[in-house]
């Protein structure tokens, strides 16, 4: 994989429609208000938006005045909501001018995929998971090639070859903003006030969505022989966004209660000043019992300059180094709490791996240096689909 294309290839303008679902929030539509907000770092690039559901996703990317076009909600145990869908973008890609579109993750790909190519447009499949090939999902998005994959790391890029053997890929990180939101040590003492947590507390924080594989109950487990272990407080920050969701959260509830931590968890619902939190916390703990395919969570992390603390697995291994955090075995809970009593008992550990992760998030996901990378890697698709069809 290269990191780094510091040059563009020509200054070919490229209007670029990213088509997605849009109906919930996490890594996928986090990287879609990325590029709506960092527009201007690279303006060879023009980002439209066509989604099928209102939300958070919308609402966010019409505040950053981008261009965003409804499709019309889709189900597809309806079909008729599909075809709708479909002739919604039959029209919007004769009406305005598109030179690639590309379609996030399975869905879009099985739904949207066979418009983009009838209309003799490149077609871009931007790989977000890891596919097995026989989801029925993934078997339907398999009738519809595109021209280029890219897929969001190293680890993804592994398991193209399970939907598309025979189409060009790319690994690409996901461009990564840091954020810049004034004065550290005013917004801890803020934040903290907030929550109703001491200064001079450890804050272990996770933000992630309220999914299983995301760990909260290996944290948990590991934060249980931690009790005795005075002054350190745990914020759990995603909300329920779907009704399995909710169901989680009760039992993250009642484990708490049942481990004698409860007084020490913070459940803080679905947030969209998650820096601010980063910027308030001390170390960030996501032990995912299954494999991250990238993690903007991790990097969001090592921008603030807290210590990440997670599982050697996926994409993970391919950002968090010990210049930076620490990686456990999966589902190690003695493993994973050692880690964090050292980390607490350690104040100067974590400044060192803290100095260690604004410079490792900036050279895996600089914005101008990743987004940089997107448009060379259309722009040659892109040229490669025109000489095919001269």
């Amino acid at each position: 994989m290269e990191l780094y294309e510091h040059t563009t290839i020509g200054q070919f303008g490229m209007k670029v429609l990213h088509v997605y679902a849009g109906n919930l929030f996490g890594g996928i539509e986090t990287l879609l208000v990325t590029l709506a907000k960092e527009q201007s770092l690279c303006t060879q690039m023009e980002h439209h938006f066509a989604l099928c559901f209102e939300g958070r996703l919308a609402n966010e990317l019409r505040s950053l005045d981008a261009r965003v076009y409804q499709l019309g909600q889709v189900r597809i145990s309806h079909p008729w909501t599909v075809w709708r869908a479909r002739l919604e973008l039959q029209q919007l890609l004769r009406q305005e001018r598109f030179d690639v579109v590309i379609c996030h993750s399975c869905w879009p790909q099985a739904i949207f995929g066979s418009v983009v190519r009838i209309n003799h447009l490149p077609l871009v499949f931007w790989c977000h998971d890891v596919p097995s090939g026989r989801h029925p999902l993934e078997r339907w998005a398999k009738l519809v090639s595109p021209h280029l994959v890219i897929a969001n790391s190293l680890y993804t890029q592994a398991a193209v070859p399970k939907l598309y053997p025979r189409v060009n890929s790319s690994s690409l990180y996901l461009p990564v903003a840091y954020a810049n939101i004034g004065n550290d040590s005013s917004i801890r003492h803020a934040v903290r006030a907030e929550l109703n947590t001491p200064d001079d507390a450890i804050v272990i924080i996770q933000a992630s969505r309220l999914e299983r594989c995301k760990g909260q109950k290996v944290l948990f487990s590991a934060l249980a022989q931690l009790r005795d272990l005075s002054g350190w407080k745990c914020w759990i920050a995603g909300g329920v966004q779907r009704p399995h969701e909710a169901e989680y959260l009760q039992e993250l509830e009642v484990q708490a209660q049942q481990l004698g931590i409860a007084d020490r968890v913070l459940f803080l619902g679905q947030r969209n000043d998650v820096p601010r939190l980063l910027t308030a916390a001390d170390i960030h703990c996501q032990p995912n019992t299954g494999a991250e395919t990238f993690g903007i969570a991790f990097v969001e992390a090592l921008y603030a300059g807290l210590p990440v603390v997670t599982t050697a697995i996926g994409g993970a291994v391919e950002i968090v180094n010990d210049s930076c955090g620490r990686l456990v075995a999966p589902n190690d809970i003695n493993a994973l709490s050692d880690v964090l009593s050292f980390l607490i008992l350690n104040p100067s550990e974590r400044a060192i791996l803290a100095t260690g992760g604004k410079p490792r998030a900036e050279y895996l996901c600089n914005p101008v240096q990743q987004l940089t990378h997107l448009y060379n890697l259309l722009f040659k698709m892109v040229k490669t689909v025109e000489f095919c069809k001269s």
